[in-house]
């Protein structure tokens, strides 16, 4: 959770909450501490009940329908012969998009032969022919005009 502060933001963050609470701020902290214990066990006794009711072991993770619905009624062929369909959709997905990415990338070097390729083109892709701009100059592209 505060993974990403350092020691001069959690001190002013500990700076700030004496400034706010002042005296009261031992008290703040007992009644967080007190909520937090509170509700890890309304949270255990939920699930506890919810174990009980269904008849089955239920953690607090398996209380996300995915999880729930994974865990609780399907069996792993179920799951795997649901996956492999869509996995296999998902895959081609991913082809195309790299496809048309190297496409674009094609086209952007041939518009612009300044601007550097990241990736080589590919040998099928037509040559621009030499005499096409006087003494092999590149053509200049004015993007200001499209």
């Amino acid at each position: 959770m505060f993974e990403n502060l350092n020691w001069w933001e959690i001190g002013a963050l500990i700076l700030l909450a004496l400034l706010i609470f002042g005296d009261r701020l031992p008290q703040v902290i007992q009644d967080g501490l007190r909520l937090i214990r509170n509700l890890r066990t309304m949270a255990r006794d939920a699930t506890s009940d919810l174990s009980r009711e269904l008849g089955t072991d239920i953690q607090l993770e398996d209380l996300h329908p995915k999880a729930f619905i994974r865990k609780h009624l399907l069996s792993e062929e179920d799951e795997a012969a649901l996956r492999n369909p869509i996995q296999g959709l998902v895959d081609s997905v991913k082809r195309d998009v790299s496809g048309i990415n190297d496409e674009f990338k094609d086209v952007a070097t041939a518009v612009d032969p300044r601007r550097p390729a990241s990736t080589p083109a590919p040998a099928a892709a037509p040559a621009a022919p030499a005499a096409a701009t006087p003494a092999n100059k590149p053509a200049t592209f004015d993007f200001d005009a499209t």
